[in-house]
């Protein structure tokens, strides 16, 4: 089947936008296009490789990791964290991997989102999302009021309602730039954490072995407490690192302002094993041989001053060390805050190319910066921040917090199915893997495991809500735990009454030319011989 035919050809939902088929269908009639071409929208194709690999690098670094592996720490032990975070690191490899195969072929705004709407069913890809927007402005808010925990290690001077609107005019006005300035300010950051996580591998290695004032450590809590509260305690661990990995997923979304999509996507999905290894690996070792998992602080203080990080720091009488890690903290909480508003705008972006959101948010400026999808997704993020300022609205801020717990499993889960979809509709419709852009060496395993253990991670949520570590089970945990698991379902059934439908969409129907990029031939290079193409092959052999 060749590309005339198919895009001629009938189709159920095909989830890709009108205007995207159009602009294709102009594209694959005649011979009028000498380079790459499709999949085109009204972004700018204006990053490159760079701001991709480092954005896929170390955009996703933030709270989770720095923060959130404290209480980790206190639940699972370092045997559970650090088992925890190899798992959940497996699960993201197997996820970049259906990302980068997928992004290379179709890099569209909102990425998984239609991708899910093309191959899954549209009642899915409706519920994920809104969801995801949802959790989006959620993230924002979250990352607002983390800032101003941060800024309260050195002082609480200023109101907490002046530390939200200083750091949301911060993240507003990375966003309203050119995207190439949010590419740049993503990089510097990527880059400052990339740097930081080497201080803290060496500065901890050297405080483990004695150079701290309490003496050598070594593997000392590994001995004597390695899981605190047994296999239950491990389940718990589990959410806090799929938590800290969340966003990884983000570099779909940036392939569709990608330069060359197909050169970028594959380096970046090839430098997921550096970040995995280096911050969330090797990062959660560190504090596993430098804090105990009783270690008061991390019950009895809260903020920044609960980091496992900022308590080895502090417990080996490096305060200076302390000090520039919260400075990393807020780095990395702004830069979470600033691609939470790239990614909102970008997935409304793609819910009206579904026809699942307003037509208007299909649009955006010369520049490609898509306001109708920006303007209101910090509208609802900075709004949601200042729920904080006060006692009963934190409450019911806690609540819509709640809401994203499980929205990344559900996002992992649908690119996972969304990848096999996609390859057995290619398949079916009689074509080979050598024709891809990009193919994942990890295929079929990784999308089915990174499926199935998003599956059973779902259930292992239901049971910590219905049993939670150290309480009583109660109606209020459980909803707090598992309410995005029933907004979903609302979702999706809503969106199922509306679309109505099969439940999955034929794979003989699927036209998989729309939304498609497709790229000029490269010109055969000559294979370099010797020890130079030894390298070269040992290189893309770690790489790729």
């Amino acid at each position: 089947m060749d590309a005339h035919d198919t895009v001629g050809s009938s189709a159920a939902y095909q989830g890709s936008g009108d205007d995207i088929h159009e602009k294709h269908a102009s594209s694959t009639s005649g011979d009028n296009y000498q380079g790459d071409h499709g999949a085109e929208t009204a972004l700018r194709r204006s990053l490159s490789t760079r701001h991709l690999t480092m954005i896929a690098l170390g955009s996703s670094i933030g709270m989770g990791l720095w923060l959130g592996s404290g209480l980790s720490l206190a639940n699972g032990g370092p045997a559970g964290i650090f088992l925890g975070y190899c798992l959940a690191g497996s699960m993201i490899w197997c996820v970049s991997h259906s990302i980068g195969e997928m992004a290379c072929m179709y890099p569209l705004p909102s990425a998984f989102v239609q991708w899910t709407g093309k191959f899954v069913d549209p009642s899915a890809a409706f519920a994920l999302g809104w969801s995801y927007w949802f959790s989006y402005c959620i993230t924002i808010s979250n990352e607002l009021q983390a800032a101003n925990t941060v800024i309260n290690f050195w002082t609480s001077a200023v109101p907490v309602a002046g530390w939200i609107s200083i750091w949301f005019v911060v993240i507003v006005l990375i966003n309203v730039g050119a995207v190439t300035v949010f590419g740049e300010i993503e990089v510097i950051a990527s880059t400052i954490k990339f740097c930081w996580i080497f201080v803290v591998i060496i500065s901890m290695i050297v405080m483990s072995a004695g150079g701290a004032g309490y003496g050598p450590v070594g593997f000392r809590y590994w001995d004597e407490m390695a899981f605190t509260h047994g296999f239950k305690g491990f389940l718990s661990v589990m959410p806090t690192c799929i938590f800290a990995m969340s966003g990884s997923e983000n570099s779909g979304l940036v392939a569709a302002e990608t330069a060359n999509p197909r050169k970028s996507i594959p380096r970046a999905v090839s430098s997921i094993w550096i970040r995995l290894s280096l911050f969330y690996l090797i990062g959660a070792l560190m504090i596993t041989i430098n804090v105990s998992p009783a270690n008061k602080d991390l019950f009895g203080q809260s903020g920044t001053n609960a980091s496992p990080f900022v308590i080895a720091y502090r417990d080996a009488g490096l305060p200076a060390l302390a000090h520039l890690m919260n400075v990393v903290i807020l780095i990395s909480v702004i830069s979470t805050g600033s691609i939470s508003g790239y990614g909102g705008s970008r997935t409304t972006m793609g819910l009206a190319h579904l026809n699942m959101a307003p037509k208007v948010m299909q649009r955006a400026d010369r520049s490609g910066r898509p306001w109708w999808g920006l303007v209101p997704t910090f509208v609802l993020g900075g709004g949601l921040a200042y729920l904080n300022v006060s006692e009963s609205g934190a409450n019911v801020f806690t609540w819509f917090s709640s809401l994203t717990s499980l929205f990344t499993l559900f996002g992992w889960g649908m690119i996972c199915l969304s990848h096999l979809r996609f390859r057995y509709a290619w398949a079916a419709q009689g074509h080979t893997p050598d024709e891809l852009p990009w193919k994942s060496w990890i295929y079929p395993v990784g999308p089915w495991w990174g499926l199935i253990m998003c599956i059973i991670l779902i259930i292992v949520q239901f049971y910590l809500a219905v049993w939670p570590l150290g309480e009583s089970p109660s109606a209020t945990n459980f909803f707090s735990v598992y309410v995005s698991v029933i907004v979903i379902i609302v979702l999706w059934l809503g969106a199922r009454l509306w679309f109505c439908g099969s439940w999955w969409i034929d794979l003989d129907t699927i036209n998989l030319d729309e939304g498609r990029r497709f790229y000029r031939n490269d010109v055969e290079k000559v294979e370099a011989s010797g020890v130079k193409g030894m390298t070269k092959k040992a290189v893309g052999a770690i790489f790729n």
